[in-house]
């Protein structure tokens, strides 16, 4: 079956595989090249594959949706970082993933007081206008 991994500037993976275990919401599940098809939101994990000639590859996943349709499996992912060495691995998730989150948080965080002024200012004009 065909792993695709897609970020949204990026196709960071796009090979043949025998098998891929993954994680969702609600835990950690298996896919063989006969599984049903469907559709699961995946949160931030390690993605285990094995390739065609057996060997096992590693892509760190930041979280997104991953659908499985006939002989193909593609995850759309915020990020993702392939790697060997699962120390390694874990550590550029924790350092990456985390600052992501950070900046995300204060990114809403600010848009959050933009649209609390911006109705403060609304409600002030309408006080005006009586």
């Amino acid at each position: 079956m065909r792993l695709e991994v897609i970020t949204p500037t990026d196709v960071c993976l796009d090979t043949e595989v025998r098998k891929i275990v993954a994680e969702a919401q609600n835990g950690f599940f298996g896919i063989l090249p006969n599984h049903g098809d469907f559709v699961t939101d995946i949160v931030p994990s390690i993605l285990v594959f094995e390739l065609e000639d057996g060997r096992e590859r590693f892509i760190a996943l930041h979280s997104g949706t991953l659908v499985k349709c006939g002989p193909h499996v593609r995850a759309a992912v915020q990020g993702a970082i392939e790697g060997d060495d699962l120390d390694w691995l874990q550590e550029r998730v924790e350092k990456e993933f985390r600052q992501e989150d950070e900046d995300e948080r204060v990114a809403r965080a600010a848009l959050a007081m933009l649209e609390a002024s911006m109705v403060r200012r609304f409600r002030e004009l309408e006080g005006l206008s009586h």
